[in-house]
């Protein structure tokens, strides 16, 4: 660990000779300026980690000097000198952000403990603002990865909303084209990046928790309610909160959310008072909620309001120029992750990778080269372990209602519809392949519905969604669902 720097300011040369011996006695480098001038140089200079900066110098203010330090942004701690602890001066240079002062005659015992306290939280202050860079650099633009028109339109989009003062934004697309990451980018370059960011996937919280888990509860307000909670809406105050799958809100819920969005308060479950909040919304749905509002399953007034500001992110299909740079940066991803050094892809795997329709757009795409990059030991991705739906994309594995004339060659299922005609493949496959590959059709079939894809495999809602995890198709967040509640009473 480098020696810490104190910067000692003082117009008194005997002050400045003690303390510097001090100082290098408890093992700091230290440095000296007699004035404003050589301080503000030194600072620029040395950059080091606490200033000792008296209040009077000859040539500007301390309070001066300290302005001008802060000015900066940096974490350094500026600890006054003063003849006077009582002096309006000591006062207002606390207000403006000095750590703390110490008087003189110096007390050097007092001095060490301080100068101790002041470095140690610069050092929490420089990798506290390290940590928020590196998560700003994780959740901004640097994994939205995109060369095609489209996206290059999106993200200048995307920028835009991300500098403006909008606090409803909605986005919109399919399931994995990527709305939680375009959310965070939005989030992380913008005034409130410092404040909050949190997610909540509306879908997977029950309905009778979900009103409290956006609105907070009062002690009381239900059976399990043994004391006050903040909701989503009071956690996220000044920063960002995001509501993926908005479409699946209850009629009642839709309404108390319109009027968080309208008037800037929300009330706790079992509360009596308004509470005022300053929240950004970014809301998210895979469906096509202009036609749930036709179909009377979404408020119009809602829509209107969510939609002020509305960005859609195409599928993947309709960028493919984007497929070949997801895959590079996917299998550099993995190469770190697995210790693993693959160059590349084969001419026959850029065909595939190229020529499939991704239903399950990005996210399926991260599936299929995480599952090859575990499987493949050469230098180069092969399609050997590419996903069966990937290397046999046209089987068609569809059911057809029955009618008088089945297709040529179909296969009768039990329940009177017909399979069309079916082959295996040369190289042979696997069942387990089969049913990866029928429960990925049922999800593009039904637009990523789970209750209408577990319908068509005929098959429970929690047993598609065990296998959707076994087969790699789950959303991180959508696992969340998977961990238990507690259930309020009535």
């Amino acid at each position: 660990m480098p020696q810490p720097k104190v910067l000692i300011v003082d117009d008194e040369k005997l002050v400045r000779w003690s303390l510097r011996q001090k100082c290098e006695e408890w093992g700091y480098q230290a440095l000296e300026a007699p004035d404003a001038s050589t301080a503000l140089s030194l600072v620029r200079d040395e950059q080091p980690d606490v200033v000792l900066l008296d209040v009077r110098l000859p040539d500007q203010s301390g309070l001066d000097v300290l302005e001008k330090l802060k000015q900066t942004g940096d974490a350094r701690a500026v600890i006054m000198i003063t003849a006077d602890p009582q002096l309006d001066d000591v006062k207002a240079a606390i207000k403006m952000g000095a750590y703390d002062f110490i008087g003189k005659p110096l007390d050097f015992d007092e001095l060490q403990v301080t100068l101790q306290n002041a470095i140690e939280a610069t050092r929490l202050r420089s990798e506290v603002e390290s940590l928020r860079g590196e998560v700003r650099k994780r959740a901004g633009y640097h994994d939205i990865i995109g060369v095609s028109r489209k996206m290059t339109e999106l993200m200048h989009f995307v920028r835009k909303v991300a500098a403006s003062e909008a606090t409803t934004i909605l986005i919109q697309g399919e399931s994995g084209t990527g709305k939680d990451l375009i959310a965070k980018a939005i989030h992380y370059q913008s005034a409130r990046q410092d404040r909050p960011f949190v997610p909540i996937n509306v879908s997977a919280i029950p309905e009778t928790l979900l009103e409290s888990e956006l609105f907070g509860h009062e002690r009381g307000a239900f059976t399990d309610a043994k004391a006050m909670k903040k909701g989503l809406f009071e956690i996220a105050d000044g920063g960002t909160l995001f509501l993926d799958e908005i479409g699946e809100l209850t009629p009642f819920l839709q309404a108390k959310l319109l009027r968080v969005l309208e008037d800037q308060v929300i009330r706790r479950v079992g509360g009596v008072r308004d509470i005022q909040v300053d929240v950004r919304v970014i809301a998210a749905s895979n469906r096509d909620l202009e036609r749930a509002v036709r179909e009377g399953h979404f408020r119009q007034d809602l829509y209107y309001r969510l939609a002020i500001i509305s960005i859609f992110i195409p599928p993947l299909r309709e960028r493919r120029e984007d497929i070949l740079p997801l895959v590079d940066f996917f299998i550099e991803h993995y190469n770190r992750k697995f210790r693993k050094s693959v160059r590349g892809i084969t001419a026959e795997t850029r065909r595939l990778l190229l020529n499939y329709d991704w239903p399950g757009n990005v996210r399926e795409l991260k599936n299929a080269i995480e599952r090859a990059m575990i499987l493949e030991d050469e230098p180069v991705l092969r399609p050997d372990y590419l996903p069966f739906s990937v290397r046999q994309p046209h089987t068609g594995v569809t059911a057809f209602e029955h009618t008088a004339s089945p297709p040529s060659g179909g296969q009768p299922l039990p329940n009177g519809r017909w399979l069309p005609p079916l082959s295996i493949p040369e190289g042979g496959t696997s069942l387990e392949e089969i049913e990866r590959a029928m429960v990925e059709l049922a999800l593009r079939q039904s637009g990523g519905n789970q209750t209408h894809a577990a319908r068509l495999l005929d098959i429970s809602r929690d047993a598609l969604r065990y296998k959707m995890k076994k087969f790699g198709l789950m959303h991180s967040e959508e696992e969340k669902e998977e961990q238990p509640s507690p259930q309020p009473g009535p």
